[in-house]
């Protein structure tokens, strides 16, 4: 077998490799969100809060960027994915492979809480699976905005809380300026988004996540409640996957010209305070 052959095996193998990461890290972020999304609406309020979904989400994307970010970095959001590749951290390739995986586990997961809270949903409902109205559980699976809350609020909202989502993940992995220890990244994950979280999800649920939101609206679409999870709210659906990566790209943009364009190698910087040292002594 020659090189080229084997090079091109290793590079898909390495590609389906990171496509499963990012399937699982996806699927256990989605599964502790939407069923304690799940739990809360069903529960009528007795099994949970505004806050136990926050905390859920949190604790999901801390276990998920534990499960994947060895393997792959740990993006588990589409907005992050093509930030990268337009910056080009990552091949065109690369970004089929971690939005395939994305996809598929953020599907996989809607379809399994789905099953979990089966006689659930069918007991609140009486069988109606709806959008809208006093038995609406759609909101359980993908984000709608607050009947108070226009299109453009919403579109700014969803813009803003990706602007600091991205920010904070900078700040957290940023090894030129002061990066977290490697072991406490995937935590410090966690918290940004249970902070957005208490802090912004009021108008919209706050998606921050195209792979968040998209295939759980696929899946409901295809369950039950029909066309409705795409046409409802002025068809909002396309304003959480639009809005977010917009917001990752402008994110990025304050962070290199507020921090990374002025910053140097972290390497560098202890050479010349050595050298700083040396002349002073």
């Amino acid at each position: 077998m020659s090189e080229k052959i084997r090079k091109m095996f290793r590079i898909r193998n390495t590609t389906v490799r990171e496509m499963l990461a990012e399937a699982l890290g996806t699927f256990i972020v989605m599964v502790f969100g939407l069923s304690s999304v799940a739990q809360v609406v069903l529960g009528k309020g007795s099994s949970g809060h505004y806050l136990s979904i926050n905390m859920a989400f949190g604790i999901g994307v801390t276990l998920g960027v534990y499960a994947s970010g060895a393997i792959s970095g740990g993006h588990l959001n589409a907005a992050i994915t093509i930030t990268q590749c337009i910056l080009g951290h990552i091949s065109w390739t690369t970004l089929a492979a971690y939005i395939t995986g994305q996809f598929l586990g953020s599907f996989m997961a809607a379809a399994t809480v789905f099953a979990l809270y089966y006689d659930a949903i069918y007991d609140y409902t009486n069988g109606n699976l709806t959008v809208s109205g006093p038995t609406a559980t759609a909101m359980i699976f993908s984000t709608y905005p607050a009947p108070n809350v226009s299109l453009q609020g919403a579109f700014f909202t969803e813009f803003t809380a990706t602007v600091m989502l991205i920010l904070g993940v900078l700040v957290i992995h940023d090894e030129k300026n002061n990066a977290a220890m490697k072991g406490a990244q995937p935590m410090l994950s966690g918290m940004l988004v249970l902070g957005i979280g208490l802090g912004m999800g009021l108008n919209t649920g706050y998606a921050i996540n195209p792979s968040r939101d998209l295939p759980p609206r696929i899946f409901t679409a295809i369950a039950g409640w029909g066309m409705a999870v795409f046409t409802d709210d002025h068809s909002w659906w396309w304003v959480p996957v639009a809005a977010p990566i917009l917001g990752c790209l402008f994110g990025v943009f304050i962070y290199k010209l507020c921090i990374d364009f002025h910053n140097q190698p972290g390497h560098e910087t202890e050479h010349e305070k050595e050298q700083a040292g040396m002349e002073t002594s």
